[in-house]
């Protein structure tokens, strides 16, 4: 499943399921662009996947900023020319309920990154993406399927769940220039950003509630997704692939 030469572009690549990812590609011969907030995070990742001898582009960008979501494509095609595989990762986490005086701001905040800036670099990509017959792979979540009976994920499920759609339409949209676009849907993964959902809550709380009573491990999506991004799925399009240990088929 070699990625020998071509460019892989990863939001949210300082860590947890974009970081792995990165690294994966490059183990496959790819050139890596990274997007993230924390410099320092970003060097590392690039430090690791430089390691199997491939070139690499650390970009510091908020995505919940126009502008700076601007720059991406433009610096990527500055640096290797092209763009072959776009990974949407990056996302930002809130809890929220009907109730909840900022509920509006909170909406704001999660549908601009998870949604909103998704849709405005996929747009920047597409032309390149149609050049080179690429494809992207957007990172969803089960909370776009179910609420798992918590109204805390409402915000944040609803940006997946439109997410899920988004990557519908743009399957639709690209088909016809040889661009494939498919949707990864993660349940309970070992990263940070489950960590912080409820300090409260242990990986075994989330085990408990899926079918294998585990949590995945970063490597099993970025598996996934390499596998969509590759030639083994070149009739996979407007696909929705989950990994969530049996969530779904609970709830």
């Amino acid at each position: 499943m070699s990625f020998k030469n071509k460019v892989v572009v990863i939001t949210g690549g300082s860590a947890g399921i974009g970081a792995t990812t990165a690294v994966r590609f490059a183990k496959e011969g790819a050139n890596i662009a990274i997007v993230g907030r924390n410099e320092a995070r970003l060097r590392e990742v690039c430090q690791k996947c430089e390691k199997f001898g491939v070139k690499t582009l650390a970009i510091k960008a908020d995505m919940s900023k126009d502008e700076e979501v601007k720059t991406i494509v433009q610096k990527v095609i500055e640096k290797f020319g092209k763009l072959d595989v776009l990974v949407n990762n990056a996302a930002i986490y809130k809890n929220a309920t009907l109730a909840s005086p900022d509920l509006l701001q909170i909406y704001d905040q999660v549908l601009t990154v998870n949604l909103r800036a998704v849709i405005h670099l996929t747009s920047l990509a597409a032309p390149h993406l149609v050049s080179t017959k690429g494809n992207i792979i957007n990172i969803s979540s089960v909370l776009g399927k179910t609420c798992l009976q918590n109204p805390l994920f409402m915000v944040y499920g609803a940006s997946k769940a439109a997410l899920d759609l988004f990557t519908k339409s743009a399957a639709l949209e690209l088909g016809a220039s040889g661009v494939r676009v498919n949707t990864v849907v993660p349940g309970p993964v070992s990263t940070e950003m489950l960590a912080s959902i409820d300090k409260e809550k242990t990986e075994d709380d989330y085990k408990s509630i899926t079918l294998l009573d585990r949590v995945s491990d970063p490597e099993e999506i970025a598996d996934v997704i390499k596998f969509l991004a590759s030639d083994q799925a070149k009739g996979i399009t407007g696909g929705y692939y989950t990994v969530d240990n049996g969530i779904l088929v609970k709830f």
